[in-house]
């Protein structure tokens, strides 16, 4: 895929409202690497409210040697949070780019988490 292919489907992604909506355009697309590792993702992600907030989580179960079955969450993105912290989180967990890259291809200004 061409750089300016890769900006236009990253402009587009951050125009929808929201992870679902983002996830559904991302399975939609024509690049099958895109499509493929979006569909993947279909039904991973759950929502917990947290300190008043609904936070957005990607979960993952793993078999560890002992052949027990082991849940992990990854936040994403707070619900009503500016989709493209998704579209980074998917370019980043699927495609090894930085958060920061997207932010830069999208124009918007990234900004380091705050650790806690």
């Amino acid at each position: 895929m061409q750089h300016a292919e890769f900006e236009a489907i990253i402009k587009q992604a951050i125009q929808t409202k929201g992870l679902a909506p983002a996830l559904e355009f991302f399975a939609q697309s024509e690049h099958e690497e895109i499509s493929d590792a979006a569909q993947s993702l279909k039904g991973q992600f759950s929502a917990a409210e947290l300190d008043g907030q609904l936070r957005i989580y990607h979960v993952t179960e793993q078999t560890d040697d002992e052949g027990n079955s082991e849940q992990f969450l990854e936040h994403v993105m707070n619900e009503g949070d500016d989709v493209i912290q998704f579209v980074a989180w998917f370019f980043e967990s699927q495609f090894e780019y930085s958060a920061k890259e997207i932010y830069q291809i999208a124009g918007k200004t990234y900004r380091q988490p705050k650790r806690s």
